[in-house]
């Protein structure tokens, strides 16, 4: 995705960011819901729209002027939301994600319309670039709307492990007695 700008911000959409990259506008939920919950070891968060200052950055419905070269970068921040606030459970609660084991890509589409699978594409490279592991089980599913206007809305679950301490470095040897 080098070169692509977020449709109307003029915002480069990174390649690989480092793995414990902020994404600006850090995820705050719309209403009353957490963002990201963990049970069993795993980190479920909400549904992730792309955002940035505040509100949606872009609104439309696929096949209804708005491409899939337009809703790809969309997805991927959308997903880079998702994994910021999961990341931000994790490290409340001393844990740091493993991977991501299911994604769920929401796409407002018209009727007819059949390239869900490639605008999910875009969210499954911002996951593998900010995650390790495999690849996550994933579901793309078209509906006809979406909160705020969002073209695409992500959620996803994620595994965690222990977030590992840092060992104390030993003492300094006592002087020698003398």
């Amino acid at each position: 995705m080098s070169g692509t700008d977020l449709p109307g911000t003029g915002t480069p959409v990174p390649d690989a960011p480092v793995p414990d990259a902020r994404v600006p506008d850090a995820p705050v939920p719309a209403g009353d819901y957490a963002a990201a919950r963990i049970a069993g070891g795993l980190v479920f968060t909400a549904g992730m729209t792309p955002r940035a200052g505040g509100g949606v950055i872009a609104a439309g419905v696929l096949g209804a002027g708005l491409t899939v070269e337009d809703a790809v970068p969309l997805a991927a921040l959308a997903a880079g939301r998702a994994v910021e606030a999961a990341r931000e459970a994790a490290r409340s609660a001393g844990l740091r994600l493993e991977s991501a084991v299911s994604m769920t890509v929401h796409l407002a589409v018209v009727p007819g319309f059949t390239e869900h699978s490639r605008v999910a594409d875009g969210a499954s490279a911002r996951v593998r670039a900010l995650l390790a592991g495999p690849p996550p089980a994933r579901t793309a599913v078209g509906v006809a709307a979406l909160p705020s206007g969002a073209p695409v809305e992500v959620t996803l679950v994620l595994s965690t492990e222990e977030e590992e301490e840092e060992e104390e470095a030993p003492p300094p040897p006592a002087p020698a007695a003398r």
